[in-house]
């Protein structure tokens, strides 16, 4: 009877949880008008092994490759949703994703630095820092139908974040894989091939797919299935192969966006499967944090958060004016990148699951992401109701 219960308890336990989390984040968003999101995110560090002990203990490459596929769709859509015409025609936006990414790795790295961090980590701590989460951002966007000015630069820039924040990570990684081992084709191999053979899978992929259904005369019709099985597929492929699915779903969405393919109302977000998918990414992410890792690093994790934020706005808001936008908005989609966990824990997790453990040695990365895992979503809501471009707060 023990054995049975067991054996229940474990195989009952994330769809238990996903369940449980799906409610509270409907009563959630329906009585406190929270984002749906931080209620996962809640219930998810709750249970969580570390916490209440109602998940396994050891994460399964089975549930990390569920979370890269759920967080593998919404980088397609978000690299989907990319114009880089407008980018062209807009260098000051550019050069305002540039100027706040590399503040935040210089203010991030020196703060390390302050509080007697070794400089290995110091480096690794400011290049994930120079990300925003665009998982967490198209959650909230998508969750508001929020549409404007701050609505899309926030979105470009968590885009242009995250690859910013890969090539650095991952050229970082590289050379102090080099520092300690004196391997350099392992050292190569995590940082400028993983970059490069990841890019190329998403552009073949951004040719091959609409290649296809123009073929098949589908281009006209719901492509929704194409594009989820070509997202399974190169998520799993470059888990697999131990590369990197961010800027692989990232290109693969933004090389179909410009062999203009277009996407219907039932492409956004996937439908339920994108839905269901967004409740088991933000549950996992959440499972991941130890309270153990959050009491250690709360001191330097809150700090982060505080100076990447005033980095990150300065960054952006010295740059509205002559991109195009009020000082009022640029300081509102400043307010509004401040999501980072998603896109940090899954790094992480992917690089442990490539043989390099850095969850222990980031331990201020877990008190940030905790933090920001909750209350990221609330900021990003109060941006985009504040810009009035949430529908029932436009005004008439």
């Amino acid at each position: 009877m023990l054995e049975l219960t067991t054996s229940l308890q474990h195989d009952m336990a994330w769809p238990f949880t996903i369940l449980l989390a799906w409610i509270i984040g409907e009563f959630a968003n329906r009585w406190l008008r929270l984002p749906r999101i931080s209620a996962y995110a809640i219930v998810g560090f709750l249970l969580a092994p570390s916490q209440l002990g109602l998940l396994p203990s050891s994460q399964s490459p089975t549930m990390l490759l569920m979370a890269n596929i759920a967080f593998g769709l919404i980088l397609f859509e978000s690299g989907y949703r990319i114009n880089l015409r407008w980018l062209r025609s807009n260098p000051w936006f550019a050069a305002a994703s540039v100027t706040e990414a590399v503040l935040t790795f210089v203010c991030v790295y020196f703060l390390v630095l302050a509080f007697a961090q070794t400089e290995t980590t110091a480096l690794l701590l400011a290049s994930l820092s120079m990300a925003t989460s665009p998982a967490t951002i198209l959650r909230v966007i998508n969750e508001q139908k929020s549409s404007g000015q701050v609505t899309e630069r926030v979105l470009h820039l968590s885009v242009l974040n995250c690859v910013l924040a890969v090539l650095t990570f991952k050229v970082i990684l590289g050379l102090v894989i080099f520092k300690t081992s004196g391997n350099v084709w392992s050292a190569g191999y995590n940082s400028l091939i993983v970059l490069l053979v990841s890019t190329a899978l998403g552009v073949t992929l951004g040719v091959l797919i609409p290649a296809v259904l123009r073929k098949t005369k589908r281009l006209n019709q719901d492509g929704t299935l194409a594009f989820t099985i070509a997202v399974v597929f190169i998520v799993a492929l470059t888990h697999s192969l131990k590369l990197s699915p961010v800027l692989a779903a990232l290109t693969f969405g933004l090389v179909v966006r410009h062999r203009r393919i277009i996407l219907n109302s039932s492409q956004r977000g996937f439908g339920a499967l994108g839905d269901l998918l967004s409740v088991l990414l933000f549950v996992f992410i959440a499972s991941t944090i130890e309270w153990k890792q959050v009491v250690a690093g709360i001191g330097l994790g809150l700090s982060i958060i505080l100076i990447r934020q005033i980095a990150k706005t300065v960054g952006i808001g010295i740059f509205s004016r002559v991109s195009g936008i009020s000082w009022r908005k640029g300081v509102l989609v400043g307010m509004a990148s401040l999501p980072i966990s998603t896109f940090v824990i899954l790094v992480l997790e992917q690089t442990r699951y490539v043989g390099i453990d850095l969850v222990d040695q980031l331990a201020p990365l877990a008190a940030a992401a905790f933090t920001l895992e909750i209350i990221g979503p609330l900021f990003i809501q109060r941006a985009l109701i504040w810009a009035q471009e949430v529908p029932e707060n436009k005004e008439v």
